[in-house]
């Protein structure tokens, strides 16, 4: 026996990563996360030095792309032994690129206009490398649609019809998408590298200081004691949670293992405990005033200020929470569902132990809207304001100097998918525009809809929701900001509200099967049919599904047009989620009879649109409110008449 034991240590220690490769690529994430930080606060300008973003951007990529290859495997194994190739491979990526970052003036100025061999050779390296990188970090679903791009460039010539693209040299590839600043050095990746990574280390900051912890404090002391509140505790939970994070998949786990445990024994059916999670974290992505990392990138292609995207993100944002608010409570009520035989803590005492994590949220608002900082400024100073927590405990937990060097080594691992994902966006942008794709793909959607612009919208949709699934959010916004959003912009639409509409779309992949991800986690958790868990997400988030269409139509939804025309818009829909949201679950005092339902469903989508969206739409939202109005008074003393028979 003891052989054999012995033999299993020294199989588990030959499988176990190396101690010096473990502490090298944590050292590798965490520093370049300083350098991010120091690059934000301008720290080079204060000793006289001056270079380009793109030596920026080519010096955390060289870190990035080492800690790659030094923490995952080629199977994509995390943990495990570092074998001598993988080495030789963090060794090239890390020379190549700070070989790029320190000459990248001289290798644009003359290598891409001179083609020389060093600057082709090098842009290939870069490629493969970033390509192999996202692989291993992402995925193959997402490597298998940069993939597309890529094979598309040099072959697309090839391509009968409207998507025949320009014929590509492969050495034209290669130095384009290395040295272009529309490709690899583009938008995406300058909004990974600066604002992303600050966003995410002030996450980080909230979470060691037991900023998690307040969140679920705080929702079980708001909602907790109410009908339902096992499943409102998830909801606000997962909402604020959420709009640090911007990940759903990572929320639902995060979250979910509390609150799903908490709704299962209050009573909640696993599929609803699961789907309730699942809509829940997905909507913190486009919670304000944070919406994770995509409404970043989509100031930044949109190139109007972050705190404009949060404005108009608010009431969606709400009409979809207030649709899950109300549904969770009404199932409580259909259910007979008890509160949670649990002491709940006291909003008082939560606030007031941990008063100090509502203090970057109240920084952020202001440098963003009152100041104009730009983002990356704003979650710097939101960051600084979370150091109170040296010496302000929360629940006896202190934030300490030990803590520093763990905060920036998780933020640096977390980021390095999103650089993998936003330096392969920008390859796609590139190829798109180097090809003449872009503008081909943006005709034949427009000529595929003909003149109707709700047509178009569907066909959008459809599109977003398929190529978003198992991709992470900010991929899929990239993805469809450059392939969609062109589209539906030339029909006439909004730009704001044409990139909103495909980023809600693409984040509903999340809850639509086939591969509903953040359903699917869930699932995992509460032990339920996934797809079924999926679907009964999509019932609940229908609001995701319908509100988008109509702010396309009419932007005073996303706070945009005359403030009395935005004023009633919003009231009406607020009326009509109701209505709608009592069709969906079928209950008010009592059980609703099919034929109410549906006619609660009519007054419902009567009262959301927008009353200048046709000529009649006025009488139509009128009486929408109106109908709805008295199916609930009908209902109401239908049910008190019957508790009075009883």
């Amino acid at each position: 026996m003891v052989g054999e034991e012995s033999g299993d240590t020294s199989d588990s220690e030959e499988k176990t990563m190396q101690p010096w490769a473990h502490k090298t690529w944590r050292g590798l994430a965490a520093f370049m996360t300083l350098a991010a930080l120091l690059w934000n606060v301008d720290f080079l300008e204060w000793f006289g030095y001056a270079f380009v973003q793109e030596q920026y951007y080519a010096f955390v990529m060289a870190f990035a792309l080492a800690v790659v290859f030094i923490e995952i495997r080629v199977n994509r194994a995390e943990n495990a032994r570092v074998p001598w190739y993988d080495i030789v491979l963090a060794a090239i990526s890390f020379v190549v690129l700070l070989y790029i970052s320190v000459h990248f003036l001289h290798l644009r100025e003359f290598g891409l206009a001179e083609s020389t061999p060093l600057a082709i050779s090098l842009g290939a390296i870069v490629m493969i490398l970033v390509l192999d990188g996202l692989r291993r970090s992402a995925g193959y679903v997402m490597l298998a649609v940069a993939g597309v791009f890529v094979l598309y460039a040099p072959l697309g010539h090839l391509v009968p019809g409207d998507l025949e693209g320009t014929p590509v040299a492969l050495w034209q590839l290669a130095i384009n998408m290395g040295f272009n600043p529309n490709a690899l050095f583009g938008i995406p990746l300058q909004v990974g590298t600066t604002i992303v990574i600050m966003f995410i280390l002030m996450g980080q900051i909230l979470m060691k200081a037991g900023g998690g912890q307040f969140f679920t404090d705080l929702a079980m002391a708001t909602v907790g004691r109410r009908r339902g509140g096992a499943a409102k505790i998830s909801v606000v939970a997962s909402a604020l949670f959420g709009t640090v994070s911007g990940t759903a998949v990572s929320n639902v786990v995060t979250t979910g293992i509390i609150t799903i445990p908490l709704m299962q024994r209050a009573g909640y059916k696993a599929t609803h405990a699961g789907a309730i999670e699942s809509i829940a974290s997905t909507g913190g992505q486009f919670m304000p005033p944070i919406m994770g990392a995509a409404a970043f990138l989509m100031a930044e292609t949109l190139e109007i200020p972050y705190a404009d995207i949060a404005i108009a993100a608010l009431v969606p944002s709400v009409l979809y929470y207030f649709a899950v608010f109300i549904q969770v409570d009404l199932i409580a009520a259909r259910d007979d569902i008890k509160f949670i035989d649990l002491e709940m803590p006291r909003a008082r005492d939560v606030l007031r132990d941990g008063w100090h994590f509502v203090l970057p949220f109240v920084v952020l608002i202001y440098t963003l809207f009152e100041l104009n900082l730009p983002p990356e400024r704003a979650a710097i100073w939101s960051s600084a304001s979370l150091l109170i927590a040296f010496f302000k405990p929360y629940r006896g937990e202190y934030l300490k100097v030990a803590d520093l060097f763990e905060i920036f080594c998780s933020t640096g691992r977390i980021v390095i998918e999103l650089l993998m994902i936003t330096a392969t966006a920008g390859f796609v942008i590139g190829i798109l525009n180097l090809t003449g794709l872009g503008f081909a793909l943006t005709q034949m959607l427009v000529g595929m809809a003909g003149e109707s612009l709700i047509v178009l919208l569907l066909i959008s949709a459809m599109i977003c929701i398929v190529l978003g699934m198992g991709m992470p959010t900010l991929a899929i916004y990239v993805l469809l900001a450059a392939l969609i959003a062109p589209a539906i912009v030339e029909a006439g639409v909004e730009p704001m509200s044409a990139h909103l509409f495909i980023l809600y779309f693409g984040m509903m992949s999340m809850i639509t099967p086939p591969i509903a991800l953040a359903a699917f986690a869930a699932a995992t958790l509460t032990k339920a049919n996934p797809m079924e868990t999926g679907f009964v997400a999509m019932k609940f988030g229908w609001t995701a599904y319908f509100v988008p269409f109509l702010f396309v139509f009419s932007p005073t939804l996303i706070m945009i047009g005359d403030p009395k025309d935005i004023t009633i818009n919003v009231t009406t829909a607020i009326v009509g989620t109701l209505y709608a949201s009592l069709a969906v679950i079928g209950y008010l005092k009592r059980p609703i009879n099919p034929i109410f339902r549906c006619l609660f469903a009519a007054a419902g989508i009567g009262a959301m649109l927008p009353y200048e969206i046709f000529e009649q739409a006025a009488a139509v939202n009128i009486l929408g409110v109106a109908l709805g109005a008295l199916l609930i008074i009908y209902e109401v003393f239908k049910a008190r008449d019957a508790a009075k028979a009883v």
